[in-house]
């Protein structure tokens, strides 16, 4: 189970990015690319080295790559106030209001991704979200396609996004359930937990999956080379919370998407573009004097980074000293990011 350290996150304003580094052997080749010269190849990243070198760990939080909710949603949980228990992080709330979308508090509702399960040889796999290319009309005619098994059995629905439903049931209140970016790439069925209402889903997903076998739309799809949409992934369940804080933390998910592809080129021009951008904005607010905070979430842990003060110990605090030999010189950047 995750742990939270107990002392509060530091004060400032504060990043918090997701995707920054994952257990895969694609990702981990990469890491060590950016411990090498920049090249053609590899970019130099030069505010995240001074970022790392100038600021210190402040906090940290605890898990493994078998937690329901990713590190990033359980730090933004602790920020807000919400309810943090894995997997009952009410992450749809976030989304709701990034898409403009007003769900009423004190129901229980859920983020409804629909997506493409691909079968192989032994198991399924879900395809990365952003590479289905899913348009607004399309998704909106999948969901009215949808609505009436879910309305059966007394589920609501509304539209968010191409990509992102809502659903609303008084059984979500309580539902344990993992965090679409922790099942990308990998086998659904490893994710879908015993809680009761997990039958219940199960049966939605094989219903929708017949419904939509040779819907129009993914008729057309398939004749355009696109992939079909055929099944779709609960997340984020929870009692709708209040707003978040006036001044939340910044999500930056931009390394996200190719992570969970597994492109690793096009991960790695996601952190030269981070670093040109929100990390050198961080690296100019840090030289002008104003407090900061960083936080970098692989798929097990996070940590923040801020300036001055005094690092926490344990076996984090004790293996970032023998990597930088005990001296003032910055830690190798891939070799730390490893370690989330």
């Amino acid at each position: 189970m995750p742990r939270v350290e107990d002392s509060p996150l530091p004060s400032g304003p504060h990043w918090v990015v997701s995707g920054a580094s994952s257990l895969s052997e694609p990702c981990q080749q990469a890491l060590l690319m950016l411990d090498q010269p920049p090249s053609a190849t590899t970019p130099a990243l030069p505010h995240w080295r001074q970022l790392l070198g100038a600021l210190v760990e402040q906090h940290r939080l605890e898990g493994d790559e078998y937690a329901l909710s990713m590190p990033h949603e359980r730090v933004l949980a602790q920020a807000w106030g919400w309810r943090s228990d894995d997997g009952c992080i009410p992450w749809a709330a976030w989304w709701a209001a990034h898409d403009g979308v007003s769900l009423p508090t004190g129901q229980a509702w859920a983020l409804l991704s629909p997506g493409h399960w691909l079968m192989g040889r032994d198991h399924l796999t879900v395809v990365e979200p952003s590479s289905l290319q899913l348009s607004a009309a399309d998704s909106q005619a999948l969901l009215a396609t949808v609505r009436p098994f879910f309305e059966e059995d007394g589920w609501t629905l509304q539209w968010g996004a191409p990509l992102r439903w809502y659903a609303s049931h008084p059984s979500l209140a309580d539902y344990p359930c993992a965090s679409l970016d922790r099942v990308t790439g990998r086998n659904p069925d490893l994710w879908l937990t015993d809680h009761p209402q997990a039958r219940g889903v199960r049966r939605l997903q094989s219903e929708v999956q017949m419904l939509l076998y040779q819907h129009p739309v993914n008729d057309a799809r398939e004749a355009q080379g696109l992939l079909s949409i055929n099944s779709f992934w609960l997340s984020g369940a929870g009692v709708m919370p209040e707003a978040p804080p006036a001044s939340p933390p910044t999500l930056v998910d931009t390394l996200m998407p190719a992570l969970l592809r597994d492109d690793m080129h096009a991960w790695l021009e996601a952190w030269a573009e981070l670093d040109r951008t929100v990390l050198a904005d961080i690296w100019a607010r840090h030289s002008a004097g104003e407090a900061v905070q960083l936080t970098l979430c692989g798929e097990r842990h996070a940590v923040t980074l801020a300036a001055g003060g005094t690092a926490p110990t344990g076996w984090w605090s004790r293996w970032a000293q023998r990597l930088s030999g005990r001296t003032q010189r910055a830690p190798a950047p891939g070799a730390w990011l490893a370690q989330l």
